[in-house]
């Protein structure tokens, strides 16, 4: 696995831990209800992971970004939908995303090095 990939998952994982140690409600609720909302229901999952994607592109988060790529990886996203979805969000988001695209796109890379 990529340092890229390995370091954030390895990054991701400590830290929820360490903020789930803390037994507060509402982040157990916000986290479950997110957990909840990327589940199947009239969309399928990979539909609302690129959804999420997208969104999280256009509100710059790369953090988000880089959690929705490794799942569209792990849900068996080609290339070719990734490059429609990186569309999409310049698109909604504009030019202030390009940045944004090209981290992803560098994150993508390195998720398919494995």
């Amino acid at each position: 696995m990529s340092n890229l990939v390995s370091e954030f998952n390895e990054y991701r994982e400590k830290m929820n831990e360490v903020i789930l140690s803390k037994d507060n409600l509402v982040i157990k609720r916000l986290w479950n209800l997110d957990t909840n909302t990327y589940a199947a229901g009239a969309l399928d999952v990979k539909t609302k992971e690129l959804l999420g994607l997208v969104a999280s592109m256009v509100l710059r988060c790369d953090d988000c970004i880089k959690y929705h790529l490794g799942k569209a990886h792990e849900l068996g996203v080609s290339t070719e939908e990734m490059y429609e979805v990186f569309a999409v969000a310049n698109i909604v988001g504009g030019t202030i995303v390009i940045p944004h695209t090209r981290r992803a796109a560098e994150y993508w890379e390195a998720l398919n090095e494995n």
